[in-house]
């Protein structure tokens, strides 16, 4: 069953998704380190690699023609 998605939903799930991802991050990063200083410093960074890989693994994804038809 094909459903059609408008790109403005998948963008506003993209971000709250992502904004779900940091608080949690922000809440168990705080519960084990006690420092909101470490606490941003690892959620920024973290999620910043994650971005990066995330989109290199993207990249990679698209150049495999497997499953496609």
């Amino acid at each position: 069953m094909a459903t059609n998605v408008k790109i403005k939903r998948s963008i506003l799930k993209s971000i709250t998704f992502r904004i779900l991802i940091i608080l949690s991050d922000l809440v168990v990063v705080f519960a084990f380190t006690r420092r909101a200083d470490i606490t941003f410093g690892l959620v920024v960074s973290t999620n910043l690699a994650s971005t990066l890989f995330y989109f290199i693994h993207e990249r990679i994804w698209n150049k495999i023609q497997w499953g496609r038809s």
